[in-house]
C-alpha cells in the first residue's frame, strides 16, 4: 500500500495526499498529487514530502507466545476418512463406497483403506 501521510510544504499541515488519475480520452497517462487541505499539486512523486513513521513499540515477544497445541499425535489423523480410498466427495454429499452410506470428513471406521493422494479433492465425482 502507498503511503498517503503527508506534511505539506505549501500549506504545512498535517495532511493526507489526494490521487487523482490523468487520462488521455479512455487511456490512463499518469497521476496528479494533491494536498487534500489546501490542493496545492505536486509536481512528482519523488516531491512529495511523506511523513517518515516511527517504528511501533513491540508489546509481545517470542517469549510471550504460548507454545503451538497439537491435537492430534503425528499418526492420528491419518486414518480419517478424508484420506480413505473409498471416501467419495461430490457439492451434494460425502459418501463411503464401503458402507454405502454419507459420512463426514473426520469419521473412522476399522475398513479404512488409505488412499493413493491424500487430496479429497481427487475422490471428486
Amino acid at each position: 500500500m502507498r503511503a498517503v501521510e503527508i506534511l505539506c510544504s505549501q500549506c504545512g499541515a498535517d495532511t493526507l495526499l489526494k490521487r487523482e488519475a490523468v487520462y488521455d480520452g479512455f487511456m490512463k497517462i499518469g497521476e496528479k498529487l494533491t494536498c487534500s487541505s489546501c490542493g496545492f499539486e505536486f509536481p512528482s512523486e519523488a516531491d512529495v514530502p511523506f511523513k517518515t513513521r516511527t517504528q511501533e513499540p513491540q508489546l509481545f515477544t517470542d517469549a510471550d507466545r504460548s507454545a503451538p497445541i497439537e491435537v492430534f499425535d503425528d499418526d492420528e489423523n491419518k486414518r480419517l476418512c478424508r484420506y480413505c480410498a473409498n471416501y467419495i466427495i461430490n457439492p451434494f454429499t460425502q459418501f463411503c463406497s464401503v458402507h454405502k452410506k454419507e459420512v463426514q470428513a473426520t469419521d473412522t471406521c476399522n475398513q479404512f483403506r488409505p488412499s493413493e493422494k491424500n487430496d479429497a479433492a481427487d475422490n471428486l465425482l
